[in-house]
């Protein structure tokens, strides 16, 4: 930003000079007896001011060469960032499928152990019932197991972030 400033106000000078030139070509009162204006010193000044005029030119291409930069810059970080926040919402979304699936494996879980209960309770065994049982509880071991997994992916998505060229490697 105080490189724009020192341009504006680089410029702003350059102008001032012009103007002056120009307003001290037009105050210049003829010569006395109507003969020769010193041409030589009209056109060093003219030079003067058409270089000053060329730098200044230079100096405002290169600021906007600087600002594209900047704003290729600013895209990248911002499409990186967006990437990044992708992958973090994605990351939780499968833990939170995860930990509902686990959630819903241990509610069977329970409701089988409470029928294996009451059927200990009242001493039926039935085989339908350990069956269950225990497919439910394989379901319960899995469903942790798969949450465990999401949570672990989270947590390397974050650190991946966290190194650049890690990051990198996976866009």
């Amino acid at each position: 930003m105080a490189d724009i400033e020192e341009l504006q106000r680089r410029l702003t000078v350059a102008i001032e000079r012009i103007t002056k030139g120009v307003e001290g070509l037009q105050a210049a009162p003829p010569s006395p007896e109507g003969g020769p204006v010193d041409v030589a010193a009209l056109q060093q000044k003219l030079a003067e001011a058409e270089s000053a005029l060329e730098d200044e030119r230079i100096v405002g291409q290169q600021r906007d060469e600087r600002i594209k930069t900047l704003h290729a810059k600013l895209e990248d970080a911002q499409a990186t960032m967006k990437a990044r926040l992708d992958a973090q919402s994605e990351a939780t979304a499968q833990i939170d499928l995860e930990l509902q699936r686990l959630r819903r494996a241990n509610e069977e879980l329970r409701a089988n152990n409470k029928a294996l209960r009451e059927a200990q309770e009242q001493g039926v065994s039935d085989p339908h019932l350990i069956n269950t049982s225990m497919i439910a509880e394989l379901e319960a071991l899995n469903a942790a197991r798969a949450a465990e997994i999401a949570e672990a992916a989270a947590i390397e998505a974050a650190l991946k972030q966290l190194l650049p060229g890690e990051a990198t490697e996976d866009a």
